[in-house]
């Protein structure tokens, strides 16, 4: 039912408009486009006092119209493609993004920040230097930094001296040009397989025998030195907790692990795995750390393989955090 009250739907639009406004709930007024944002503020504009009985007419007009509706879709893609959540395949969510890119729908730019890192490095090393510094004026300044640290040093040089062009750009001109950098990300060839190799690599070679993974990694220096070094950096294995591991993390990898397998763990005699254990225990408190002491003394002699084993699952408990977030790893550093 439209309850008659002398104003006209934007009109009422802005009145309801206000009254969230005392209610801190207008959030979501940044979801609209900015023309039904400057209309609606021209609106408010031009409205004064509206009395108590058209205010009350208008919310209850505003929440039969609310009780009508039966079910409500984004209105966007981005939205529609969230709400699908996994509900599409890779291959139809990636169609939907390239038809949206062609029909020049939604923010552009907003879809170049969520482009993995060698996506946005290859368009910064193939696009003009001017709309390569536009790129890194919209992106965060972290991601912006790791973009520009990333470019050969000429090139580097060129954007700087571009950045100045930058001040004077209008909204219009931006959104074409996010528009013609979403197209040439669009175009870049995407692996098949998305996981670098040097990381699958290292993967594979965390859960392999000490000795099998020197050997691998011995070929590998001899027939590919860069790939061999790539997948050392890949690799994270029980000796390098010390150099990996921020120790306040420590406590929370304990309680991933179970204790009988972290005591076989710690039994290695190996000099860099031993000082690793030492690691491990020292993060620990006093008390707790003197009773995996006490229990790994009682262990005796226990198999190699053992040991091993059960490094590997502590390894996977680390990678697990990592994974979910609990944790981060302290990235390794260039030799020399």
């Amino acid at each position: 039912m439209t309850i008659q009250t002398g104003l006209s739907q934007r009109q009422k639009a802005a009145v309801i408009v206000r009254l969230l406004l005392d209610d801190d709930e207008a959030s979501s007024l940044s979801r609209l486009d900015s023309e039904s944002q400057t209309l609606l503020a021209e609106e408010m504009a031009g409205m004064e006092l509206i009395d108590r009985q058209t205010r009350d007419a208008i919310i209850t007009e505003f929440c039969d119209r609310l009780e009508s509706v039966g079910v409500t879709f984004p209105g966007d893609l981005d939205g529609t493609l969230a709400m699908l959540g996994q509900q599409l395949s890779e291959d139809s969510t990636d169609r939907l993004r390239r038809r949206a890119v062609i029909q020049g729908r939604g923010d552009p730019w907003q879809r170049i920040g969520a482009l993995p890192a060698p996506a946005i490095l290859s368009l910064a090393n193939s696009e003009a230097v001017e709309m390569v510094a536009l790129m890194l004026s919209k992106l965060p300044v972290e991601r912006a930094s790791e973009v520009f640290v990333g470019l050969p040093r000429e090139r580097a040089r060129a954007v700087a001296q571009a950045m100045s062009m930058t001040a004077g750009v209008t909204s219009e001109s931006l959104h074409r040009v996010g528009l013609v950098l979403l197209q040439a990300a669009e175009a870049l060839p995407r692996p098949a397989i998305p996981t670098p190799t040097t990381d699958r690599m290292g993967a594979i070679l965390n859960f392999a025998t000490a000795d099998l993974r020197e050997d691998v990694l011995d070929s590998l220096d001899r027939h590919d030195a860069d790939f061999a070094g790539g997948v050392r950096k890949a690799i994270f294995i029980f000796a390098q907790i010390p150099a990996r591991v921020m120790p306040r993390d420590i406590p929370r990898i304990v309680r991933e692990v179970e204790q009988p397998v972290l005591i076989r763990a710690l039994a290695a005699t190996a000099e860099a795995e031993a000082a690793a254990a030492e690691f491990i225990l020292t993060n620990l408190s006093q008390r707790m750390s003197d009773g995996l002491r006490e229990e790994r003394n009682d262990l005796g002699k226990l198999r190699a393989t053992d040991i091993e084993e059960a490094m590997t699952e502590v390894v996977s408990a680390i990678r697990r955090l990592e994974e979910a977030g609990e944790i981060t790893l302290i990235l390794p550093q260039d030799d020399g």
